[in-house]
């Protein structure tokens, strides 16, 4: 051990605790990536979701040419302020102006009249001058009076009964309604008048036969009253004289509580609402624009207004979040499989932001097709968009899991942005699984063309199926319809094979269509194998095809195996003599090398393939292949030579240095590359493989491995390992098959025959029992083989 190992390992606490700490810094770092891309989604897509882009212009003036058809995004109530003006003016109007009528007055001047005639006859008894009484009574009651009249309302004030005959004159007069205006009130009875009693309260509408009279008739009327022959004409001036002045009307207009009551009258009137069905034409192109449209395209301007427009948002905001937020919950706490990682959370993230934008911008492509021919409905045009090509990207990048709750969660979204469309959210999501189904496993470019055949096929089903729900007649746009599904399934597989490689560049994935390219035996990296290390090129090849049938069989997608077993020892090309499968006859370099050397040296050729790969772009998965295929396994050979060389009172050789740094396999790909490497370099130190050896060596080396814990990491069963072992024995069994000594050509026995012919001179294939008996000594080596392999 060095001095730094065991300085290493005193310090192993301290070193424990700062690891835990970068774990902990690590995933800090990687929860805030999470919600950050969280708060990106949603804001993005709320934010391509809530303006509903009716593309109105501002403004229109009475006469403008309409640019294009305007119909209504959705039920809109249009008020009519010019309607509902013209319904409140009427209410107004509808409104009877108020006259109050006070049946006290012809009482109250009856009363004036009466104190004054009362205080003139009082002044008889009293010495009181006459300039004092006219004084007196124009102070007292407003009375202008000269010495003539005076004196004759004296004379009249101390004759009986006269006070009792001019208040039955009053009487008589005021029980008729007396007008100020008589004109005024002439006009205001054409619109309506209503006279309330202001003792009772009570209102009574003024009808035409009702009679109101002015002031200068109340007059008239007096004069002939007062044409009495009880009253000498004198007093009949007199009295005209002293009540006169006293007169006023007895009905007057209230004009603050008329204008209240018209005002009531008015906000009782409710505006009136023009309804406007969802898909109703506005206005056309090319048509004039008329004061009606001007106000209905400004009722859409103030169904969008600012208000509304934050509060959508914000309920679009909330819904999208919790929508996301709690399925990638549930899948990442309940689904074994749904594991993304930061990267494959961009890559949805990027996937469903620009699948929903192209479907905004294609609404408003759909919308000027209507225009152009407009005997296909906009709805049919929808169906030419191809839903499924993210969940076909998903299920081709990452896996089916992952895919599902991508098409559950992009068919809500879309049938929100189709105006919560219920029909349009079935559609999206059947499409979408449909479309990852067969594209689950795209082994070559032609796949893609084929599923995108059998997903317009299902499209056209599925819109016939949707039709038949809805009860509609059958008629030519659902034969668009249909056609433009179909369509809409080819769409889908043309865009999928274009954008696969964008994806790939842009986020370092290898997909399947990736994996054949790179499973091309003409690729650089293999042909340099090929060239510089061609025991080790021969060795991948039979590790993919040991891989790839156990894959198949486990179910493990066997063209990851396969280009990964041809890619797992590509670092050996930058020493591929000192790998014993490349020595050929050549002397063997590790004989002249400490154990601790030949260890790193092996142990170099993990880290060079993963500087390979990286280089070539081999991506990810195969790159962690590469680093995992041989785990934390021990090279056995050179730790049990490094012990027999090392004297055991001076120096302690520890096992871990001649263990591969690792990791370990984390998944069933790179545990299964790390079985079939094993097994094909163990199964070349057969002296004899017949089968039951085969079978004894494949569960020899399986159980080795199992043993050491190099599966603990990994997902593989019991069960699968089990069967992972009976496809080796299979293909093993092929690779070493026996063969019939094959007699020599009769020309060719003539020519050579110079005694009894061996049974053991065939030219193609050498009998067993000559095998045996000519490697009788490496038999018995085969333990020592398996050592030098690390694996006995």
């Amino acid at each position: 051990m060095s001095k730094s190992e065991r300085k290493s390992e005193s310090g192993s606490t301290p070193n424990f605790f700062f690891r835990l700490a970068q774990q902990n810094k690590q995933g800090g770092d990687e929860g805030f990536q999470r919600a950050l891309l969280l708060v990106l989604l949603v804001v993005l897509l709320t934010f391509i979701i809530v303006p509903k882009g009716a593309l109105t212009p501002t403004e229109f003036a009475p006469g403008d040419i309409v640019p294009r058809d305007i119909k209504a995004p959705r039920d809109i109530l249009i008020p009519d302020d010019d309607l509902s003006e013209q319904k409140r003016a009427d209410a107004e109007r509808a409104v009877a102006n108020l006259y109050d009528y006070d049946p006290s007055t012809g009482t109250i001047i009856s009363k004036q009249v009466d104190q004054i005639l009362s205080s003139l006859n009082v002044s008889l008894d009293q010495v009181v001058t006459d300039e004092e009484q006219i004084s007196g009574l124009d102070s007292n009651f407003g009375v202008k009076v000269d010495g003539k009249v005076l004196a004759a309302l004296k004379e009249l004030a101390a004759q009986d009964g006269n006070k009792a005959r001019v208040a039955l004159i009053m009487t008589h007069l005021y029980q008729q309604k007396i007008a100020g205006n008589l004109k005024l009130f002439e006009t205001d009875r054409t619109k309506g008048v209503i006279f309330r009693d202001l003792e009772t309260s009570n209102e009574v509408p003024a009808s035409s036969q009702t009679v109101v009279i002015g002031l200068g008739q109340l007059q008239d009327s007096l004069k002939n009253a007062l044409s009495d022959p009880n009253f000498p004409s004198n007093q009949q001036k007199a009295l005209q004289n002293l009540i006169v002045p006293l007169l006023r009307p007895n009905i007057s207009f209230n004009q603050s509580e008329t204008e209240a009551r018209k005002r009531i009258a008015r906000e009782e009137v409710k505006p009136i609402l023009i309804q406007v069905k969802k898909g109703e034409m506005i206005a056309r192109e090319g048509d004039r624009i008329t004061p009606d449209q001007i106000i209905r395209l400004g009722a859409l301007r103030d169904d969008s207004s600012t208000v509304s427009l934050w509060r959508n948002a914000m309920g679009m905001l909330l819904s999208c979040f919790l929508l996301v937020y709690f399925a990638h919950t549930f899948a990442l706490r309940n689904i074994r499989k749904y594991r993304p990682e930061n990267r494959d959370l961009l890559f949805l993230t990027t996937i469903f932001v620009v699948h929903v934008l192209v479907l905004k911008i294609f609404i408003f492509i759909s919308a000027a097709l209507v225009s152009a021919f407009p005997y296909v409905e906009q709805n049919a045009y929808y169906y030419v968009f191809p839903f499924a090509v993210g969940t076909m990207l998903v299920r081709i990048v990452l896996n089916s899991e992952i895919s599902l709750i991508f098409a559950i969660l992009s068919a809500i979204v879309t049938g929100a942005l189709f105006g919560n469309s219920f029909a349009v959210m079935v559609f999206v999501f059947l499409t979408g699984l449909a479309g990852a189904h067969w594209v689950r496993h795209v082994t070559e470019r032609s796949s893609l063309f084929r599923a995108g055949l059998r997903l317009g096929l299902f499209n056209f089903v599925l819109l016939f199926a949707l039709h038949l729900m809805t009860s509609r007649p059958f008629d030519l746009q659902l034969i668009y319809k249909l056609g433009f599904g179909f369509v809409g399934g080819l769409v889908a597989a043309v865009v999928v094979t274009g954008v696969v490689p964008l994806v790939e560049s842009l986020f370092r994935y290898t997909t399947n269509i990736k994996l054949l390219e790179l499973a091309n035996m003409n690729n650089p990296v293999l042909r340099d194998l090929m060239v510089q290390a061609p025991g080790t090129y021969h060795h991948s090849v039979i590790v993919g095809n040991l891989a790839e049938a156990a894959a198949e069989n486990i179910g493990v997608n066997p063209l990851m195996v396969r280009v990964a077993a041809y890619y797992h020892d590509i670092g050996k090309i930058r020493k591929p003599l000192y790998f014993v499968e490349n020595i050929g006859g050549q002397e063997n370099r590790h004989d002249k090398l400490a154990p601790s050397m030949s260890a790193l040296i092996l142990m170099a050729h993990v880290k060079d393939g993963t500087e390979l790969g990286r280089e070539n772009r081999l991506g990810r998965t195969l790159n962690d292949i590469i680093r995992q295929h041989h785990g934390t396994s021990l090279m056995k050979f050179f730790f049990d030579r490094a012990k027999s060389k090392a004297d055991p009172g001076v120096e302690q050789i520890d096992e871990r240095d001649y263990r591969y740094p690792g990791p370990k396999p984390q998944t069933r790909e790179a545990a299964l590359i790390m079985l079939a490497d094993a097994i094909e370099a163990a199964s070349r130190t057969l002296a004899d493989p017949t089968p039951a050896r085969i079978q004894g060596m494949v569960q020899k080396i399986i159980n080795n491995i199992f043993i050491d814990g190099q599966l603990d990491e990994c997902e593989l069963t019991l069960k699968d390992i089990h069967n992972i072992a009976k496809s080796f024995n299979l293909v093993l069994g092929g690779i070493f098959h026996y063969r019939i000594d094959y007699p020599e050509p009769v020309s060719k026995e003539r020519g050579t025959e110079k005694g009894p012919r061996r049974s053991d001179e065939n030219s193609d294939r050498k009998s067993t029992n000559s095998a045996e008996g000519k490697k009788s000594s490496p038999a018995k080596g085969s333990t020592e083989d398996l050592k030098r392999l690390g694996m006995s």
